[in-house]
């Protein structure tokens, strides 16, 4: 609408020349509409968005870097390596309408890479004593490490080394080596996510606020990371609370048990970068 203005030229068919592109070159990653007066409508599809939380939680325990970025929907069933080409990760999700997406585009490429590595102009926080708020992000972080080392125990994944001793070198290897299941099963038989608890989809829409934030760091806006990292956590907490992992969910549904540690693992990594590079503090492994 705002080329509409400059160019004089009609909002509608230059929102439809954008579609265009975007459908010739990811058909099967976005389910695209325009709208009167010339908004372009967006639902992420349900195998991209698993590809992408694969990219999460398989980031070898924090250290993350390109992992942030999206993968096209067919790299989930090809591997778990994201690709060198990432797209742009503004995802807006509701348990109504887990993948649907609305936005307003006129001049951004469907395809932006990504890097995360930390910005120069991150100030760590200097403080010894954490605030309620940091230990918070503390306390999901080490709770994150805790149910992942049960579902090894419970047998839900494997890891691909056994640890050697009680070494903090172990421990990450424990987060950084899941061997299966691998791919994670995001996805059921009607290529849907597995998820059905509002509270999984709130912890996913806070998994890419917070990347989003990460990977778009130049928006003209200074960034607080203890404040952007605090509903992270507690989204984190809702759903550990209302979202079973083990006991009867195991039994009879062993795929969605696996896929909500998914997201555990993928919320350990988004946590451990956030706490030790964007704010310069410990990621327990426990408390």
């Amino acid at each position: 609408m705002q080329l509409s203005k400059s160019e004089k030229f009609p909002a509608m068919e230059i929102a439809n020349g954008i579609v265009s592109h975007i459908s010739g070159n990811h058909d099967q990653d976005f389910k695209i509409q325009v709208v009167s007066p010339g908004w372009i409508h967006l639902e992420v599809t349900h195998p991209l968005l698993a590809a992408w939380l694969q990219s999460l939680a398989l980031s070898t325990g924090g250290q993350i870097n390109s992992k942030f970025k999206i993968c096209p929907a067919d790299t989930l069933r090809r591997t778990v390596q994201p690709p060198q080409e990432a797209q742009n990760s503004k995802l807006k999700l509701s348990p109504s309408s887990p993948s649907s997406s609305s936005s307003s585009s006129s001049s951004s490429s469907p395809s932006l890479p990504h890097s995360l590595t930390p910005s120069s102009s991150s100030s760590p926080s200097s403080s010894s004593s954490p605030s309620s708020s940091l230990f918070t992000a503390q306390y999901a972080h080490a709770r994150c490490c805790s149910l992942v080392r049960l579902a090894i125990v419970e047998g839900l994944i494997q890891q691909g080394e056994p640890n050697q001793d009680d070494s903090e070198s172990s421990k990450q290897r424990l987060l950084s080596s899941i061997l299966t299941p691998n791919p994670i099963p995001w996805l059921n038989c009607d290529e849907k996510l597995r998820f059905h608890h509002p509270a999984s989809y709130r912890l996913i829409n806070e998994l890419v606020r917070v990347v989003d934030s990460l990977a778009f760091p130049n928006l003209g806006r200074s960034l607080n990371w203890e404040k952007a990292a605090t509903p992270l956590s507690r989204a984190f907490e809702t759903f550990w609370c209302k979202c079973q992992i083990f006991g009867e969910v195991k039994t009879a549904s062993p795929e969605l048990a696996q896929a909500r540690i998914g997201l555990v693992l993928a919320t350990q990594s988004v946590l451990k970068f956030l706490l030790e590079e964007k704010l310069g503090i410990i990621a327990p492994y426990e408390v």
